[in-house]
């Protein structure tokens, strides 16, 4: 009798090639994940148990110097799409102090000053380290797109310059995850209503937040055309189905783990002898 064949990861499910047109992507799928949400929060926690003790080898090896590996998480989407949520839920599954998260917002007088790479490049994580990037620089093939701040030959040159900032992180030890985290419209719409309706979410709500809802269309071009060019063997970009929270959170913590699972991490082995340590200890 022949093995059957093991199941595809999540990141091969999820990951995007060629010509992208998000509305036929469905934003409350639950791709790899059997259960129901009831399920979500085991399954979540069981995640979090294997995450966290690989993060910790990666962090290990990063402050005994013995590897320059580092993991790069990146996180788009519309707003209400979840990238707080992420951050909450995903990243408060490891130890916080090998963790970096940034979020990026518009522009400093400073950061204007230089290429748009300038800020990204100066908030990239170290070695053993684990980065969650709040927004990237994908806004600025984003924004600048949809909103005219850049002319398309300026834009043409960011996608090309995107690859090589990524292809050079990635020769230099890193690891990128690329999470775009995809709603509707209608999706957006009730989680805006819902802050609405409840003051305790009301420090969330921006009433800017329409005015780039009314550029709905604009956007999901945008993003179909970043996510074509800048999905590549250095770092593919997953289309995450985010209408339901619980499936965003599992596909995100398991897109993570995967990686860091191909990594083969190690504990790094100490520079002394270990019996001779013992007598030491032993005679103080």
């Amino acid at each position: 009798m022949s093995k059957s064949s093991p199941p595809p990861s999540l990141s091969s499910q999820l990951s995007v090639s060629g010509h992208v047109d998000l509305s036929t992507f469905d934003s409350r799928a639950t791709t790899g994940f059997d259960g129901k949400k009831k399920d979500a929060a085991e399954a979540l926690a069981a995640i979090g148990e294997e995450l966290g003790d690989l993060q910790e080898k990666l962090f290990a090896g990063g402050r005994a110097g013995t590897g320059d590996t580092k993991v790069l998480v990146v996180l788009q989407g519309m707003d209400t799409s979840g990238k707080g949520g992420i951050v909450r839920h995903v990243a408060g599954l490891v130890d916080p102090q090998g963790l970096s998260i940034t979020s990026f917002k518009k522009p400093t007088p400073e950061e204007l000053e230089h290429d748009f790479l300038w800020r990204i490049e100066n908030a990239l994580p170290e070695a053993g380290m684990i980065g969650i990037f709040d927004r990237s620089h994908y806004e600025d093939v984003l924004i600048g797109k949809v909103r005219h701040l850049a002319d398309e030959k300026e834009i043409d040159r960011r996608y090309i310059a995107i690859n090589d900032f990524e292809r050079s992180f990635k020769a230099s030890g890193g690891v990128i995850v690329k999470c775009f985290l995809h709603i509707t419209a209608d999706d957006q719409k009730e989680r805006l209503v819902a802050r609405l309706d409840d003051p305790t979410k009301h420090w969330k709500y921006n009433s800017a937040d329409l005015d780039e809802r009314a550029l709905w269309d604009d956007y999901q071009d945008a993003y179909g055309v970043a996510l074509e060019r800048c999905s590549t063997g250095n770092a593919a970009w997953h289309v995450v189905p985010s209408g339901r929270k619980w499936y965003r959170n599992w596909a995100v913590a398991t897109l993570l783990l995967e990686q860091l699972r191909a990594l083969d991490l190690q504990w790094p082995e100490g520079d002394f002898d270990v019996d001779a340590e013992k007598a030491r200890l032993a005679a103080m």
